[in-house]
């Protein structure tokens, strides 16, 4: 899979790759175009490549060779479909032909740049220079493109006296006989230079290739540096500490709320998160889906260390999957998607992430469903983690509990936007079957009506 098609299904990863500066169409498309890899040797070295330009980032950032490197990649047009015109052996127009000079100089500028980056044997650009001279013919030295007289000797006479009779009023009807006369010898010199470049698509398919994915590893280099992210190293399991959601930290960051990175290990099978309501349990299921992401897809990961294990996939039922238009409850969607992830289990190797499983339904057989999700999963090699208000599934299982509230916090000034000051979000090995009951605490915290909670609290102890 691409992450053309997981930004479609990662909210999270979606933001990641919106934040990352590209400065051109053609990095964008090889951003996405980059694969999902199992592949442990390509994501060693492009972990690695990804630490050499953040090396040169941080050390030229400011400087001449880094300036020059990026204004060629603002000028860097996609010229995919003109490559194809060309390798079809289409003719190109001029404006085609514009856009193979100005990548043909590109190329020679950004050669220069990346030597001066010390980059140089990580990415190696063609030499365009055939290619340049040949749109070039007169020597002037620019990226713009136009049908010189010295291609054609008929067009020098022709011009000049096409010029004097534009700027004399002269003979309409000879000045169209000699507009058509130029623009069929214009169109002889286009289609003649096409069957000239013909020779070097190849070479000019291989400098957009080299300057697109330039873009894109600028890019991963300078949102690795702006939020400190780390180079995972590939293990048996998948292990994090200090784990963040960019998203929710940058969001907490600007409102001058505090945000508590989270520690955590799995290992093949299921383990179970339980805690409070707000205690965050969400949150940590998306940000190791995004984080596992962004390491299959050659990426630094947000957290201070990050082992992984490299998985087939990442298989998540996170929130409500509604499809109102095909008639289907909130429930329906989520236990089709459910059997979808059991199917593949039984394929594939792969990080499944599911929260809080039939919360929508009856509790009997809500509980039941769960017990069987557990049962199932836990004997395949994939990674589940999976959250619940469930108490009492007697699942044999990994238990984790978030520590949660910290303190009574009944007489303390909080609002919905503070209340994360007084919540311990690490985890803790919980070996016992029962979950945190604090709906109404935090209902009670949240100063909500006072008769639904008195009421609430009689019905527990009737």
């Amino acid at each position: 899979m691409r992450i053309k098609e997981l930004i479609k299904q990662d909210a999270g990863f979606q933001y990641v790759i919106d934040s990352m500066e590209l400065m051109s169409a053609a990095g964008r498309r090889a951003m996405l175009d980059t694969v999902f890899s199992t592949d442990s040797a390509w994501l060693e070295a492009e972990w690695e490549r990804t630490e050499m330009a953040i090396d040169a980032v941080k050390k030229y950032k400011y400087k001449k060779p880094y300036i020059d490197l990026r204004h060629c990649l603002m000028c860097l047009h996609d010229l995919h479909g003109t490559l194809a015109s060309l390798a079809s052996h289409t003719p190109l127009d001029e404006v085609e032909l514009f856009e193979v000079k100005n990548l043909a100089q590109l190329s020679r500028t950004a050669m220069g740049a990346i030597e001066g980056l010390g980059l140089a044997e990580m990415i190696q650009l063609p030499c365009t220079d055939e290619v340049f001279d040949l749109l070039d013919p007169d020597r002037t030295g620019i990226a713009n493109f136009y049908i010189y007289d010295s291609y054609d000797q008929r067009l020098a006479p022709l011009r000049r006296e096409l010029n004097a009779l534009q700027t004399s009023d002269g003979d309409p009807a000879r000045i169209s006989e000699l507009l058509a006369m130029q623009n069929e010898i214009q169109t002889e010199v286009c289609r003649h230079l096409s069957d000239e470049l013909i020779r070097w698509h190849d070479t000019l398919t291989t400098a957009l290739e080299q300057l697109a994915y330039t873009d894109l590893l600028l890019a991963k280099a300078e949102l690795a540096i702006s939020w400190n992210l780390t180079r995972p190293a590939i293990g048996d399991s998948i292990a994090y500490k200090g784990l963040v959601n960019p998203r929710l930290k940058q969001r907490n960051e600007s409102m001058g709320l505090r945000y508590q990175p989270v520690d955590i290990t799995l290992k093949p099978g299921v383990c179970l998160i339980t805690g409070a309501n707000m205690a965050g349990k969400t949150v940590l299921l998306k940000s190791i889906g995004s984080a596992q992401i962004m390491a299959q897809c050659g990426m630094y990961v947000p957290a201070e260390e990050a082992k992984v294990r490299l998985v087939e996939g990442v298989s998540t039922s996170i929130g409500d999957d509604q499809d109102e238009m095909n008639g289907l409850s909130s429930y329906a969607s989520e236990i089709i998607k459910i059997s979808n992830i059991l199917s593949d289990c039984r394929q594939h190797e792969l990080l499944v992430l599911i929260d809080e499983p039939a919360r929508t339904t009856n509790p009997v057989e809500g509980k039941a469903l769960v017990q069987a999700i557990i049962k199932i999963l836990n004997t395949m090699n994939s990674f589940t983690l999976i959250t619940t208000h469930y108490s009492q599934l007697g699942a044999d299982c990994r238990r984790m509990r978030v520590k949660g509230f910290v303190e009574d916090l009944s007489d303390l000034p909080l609002t919905p936007q503070s209340i994360n000051r007084f919540i311990d979000y690490s985890l803790t090995e919980d070996n016992s079957d029962d979950v945190p009951h604090e709906a109404l605490r935090i209902a009670s915290i949240l100063r909500c009506d006072p008769e639904m909670i008195s009421l609430a609290q009689n019905n527990i102890q009737a």
